[in-house]
């Protein structure tokens, strides 16, 4: 009997130097584009391990776990397969951000200039985190 279930994975909204400012790297991989740091879980391994060990892996920037903004199921998020992605937030605490592993590149974007291509269903992700985080600006007066 064999039994198929979805991958888990890991993503990371890693934070500059504010809640509107988050780094994202360009993948080296199909499928091409901007994506928030991240991989798969490794057997015997939190999800919290992993995400701060992707973090590190594809940026160099020592991160701080600060919250879980959610969880993203749906079977046509990635392309190459059926993945669950366990999605943090995270305060870059250390390090020089540089594109290592999987990364092509990384950029801290403000949410409000994000680049055209965003890989995955992170463009998703990233406004839940803009609805979740920012408070949005008050109207102003005429």
């Amino acid at each position: 009997m064999t039994i198929r279930t979805p991958l888990l994975t890991v993503d990371i909204i890693i934070r500059g130097g504010s809640t509107a400012e988050i780094f994202l790297i360009r993948r080296k991989n199909p499928p091409p584009g901007w994506a928030l740091p991240g991989g798969f879980v490794d057997v015997g391994e939190t999800v919290e391990a992993a995400a701060v060990r992707e973090a590190r892996e594809e940026t160099s920037l020592h991160v701080h776990l600060k919250t879980l903004l959610g969880v993203y199921s749906d079977p046509a998020r990635d392309p190459r397969g059926h993945t669950v992605s366990v999605v943090f937030v995270a305060d870059a605490v250390s390090g020089k951000p540089r594109a290592d592993d999987d990364a092509g590149d990384i950029r801290a974007f403000r949410l409000d200039a994000l680049p055209s291509t965003i890989a995955f269903d992170h463009r998703r992700i990233l406004d839940d985190y803009r609805h979740r985080f920012l408070k949005p600006s008050p109207p102003t007066a005429q």
